[in-house]
């Protein structure tokens, strides 16, 4: 700070003190400030012919000017159709789940892990619609029953 004043306001007051000083110097015309377009400023102060940004394209268009076409209607929206429940979310007995994993006394614990996860992808609540979640969380909860029972009978 310089003075009691910020170096910011100490150039502003040095700049609006040089623009006065060539204020009074100045006879002719001069385009002052960011707010007069260079377009509507000609010597003397008169706008200029041209001075709206549309009228320079004036030449090129001619005198008649066509309106633009009216939008078609939009469609009236249709009421979405409810989704269909796939086939394999109605199976939710214990019976068609196991059947669906195919557990046998061969099956290895990695396979299990294996199977598992492929029943999780292909069945998970979250990738179905929200209507069919109840069932698929029931397949969910039953796979991961009989996964878990048939990790500890491997492990005895």
């Amino acid at each position: 700070m310089l003075f009691g004043q910020s170096l910011f306001q100490s150039v502003l007051d040095r700049l609006d003190a040089e623009e006065e000083k060539s204020e009074k110097n100045e006879t002719a015309h001069r385009i002052r400030g960011l707010n007069v377009s260079f377009a509507a400023t000609v010597f003397g102060g008169e706008p200029a012919a041209a001075s709206r940004p549309d009228d320079a394209y004036v030449d090129n268009l001619g005198n008649d000017i066509p309106s633009p076409e009216p939008m078609p209607p939009e469609p009236e929206p249709k009421e979405p159709e409810p989704p269909v429940m796939p086939d394999y979310l109605a199976r939710t007995s214990r019976e068609e789940v196991a059947t669906e994993l195919e557990i046998s006394s061969q099956t290895t614990l990695q396979s299990l892990h294996e199977k598992r996860r492929a029943f999780a992808k292909a069945n998970h609540p979250d990738s179905v619609a929200p209507p069919f979640r109840e069932q698929a969380t029931m397949r969910m909860m039953i796979a991961n029953q009989l996964i878990d029972e048939a990790i500890r009978r491997l492990a005895r």
